[in-house]
């Protein structure tokens, strides 16, 4: 990581069904292989699987389960006098909106629907009711910037 200055922000397009950066965000994480209208398809079917389940918008359920995801607070490694503690630390807004996206994403992989659409559909909807894998990594992330809260005068 270069000390001198940090890397611009590349400019990116909003989708074009809602038009929301966020759901393009989503989108890119979920591609593989440079594959875009494969993860397109993906996303945009689990979007109409959500419509089906919970008749309600399916952008304002995706927006809502990346709020339940996303972590306030971390541990970050910090090394003192030989010793490295745990030390908990605030989320950047842009930090907690990557790791919701990614700890959804992830937890909708490890769920064993036949599909993609079907796994990426129940996780969002889980997770906008506060359950699923995704959550519960948020509830850890928590529980152990928590417990470590002792150490948070080591914070720079």
């Amino acid at each position: 990581m270069s000390r001198r200055h940090s890397a611009e922000k590349r400019e990116i397009n909003p989708d074009p069904k809602f038009g929301d950066l966020v759901v393009t965000k989503f989108m890119n994480a979920i591609m593989l292989h440079g594959k875009k209208s494969v993860a397109e398809s993906i996303v945009y079917g689990a979007f109409d699987a959500v419509q089906g389940k919970s008749k309600q918008d399916p952008l304002g359920i995706f927006h809502q389960a990346l709020d339940n995801v996303a972590p306030h607070v971390e541990v970050r490694s910090r090394r003192v006098g030989g010793a490295t503690y745990q030390v908990p630390v605030d989320v950047r807004p842009e930090r907690r909106q990557a790791l919701a996206i990614r700890w959804v994403i992830t937890a909708a992989r490890k769920r064993n629907e036949t599909t993609m659409v079907d796994r990426l559909s129940g996780e969002l909807m889980d997770a906008a009711n506060n359950r699923g894998s995704a959550v519960k990594k948020r509830e850890d992330t928590h529980k152990m910037a928590d417990a470590n809260r002792a150490f948070s005068h080591y914070r720079w």
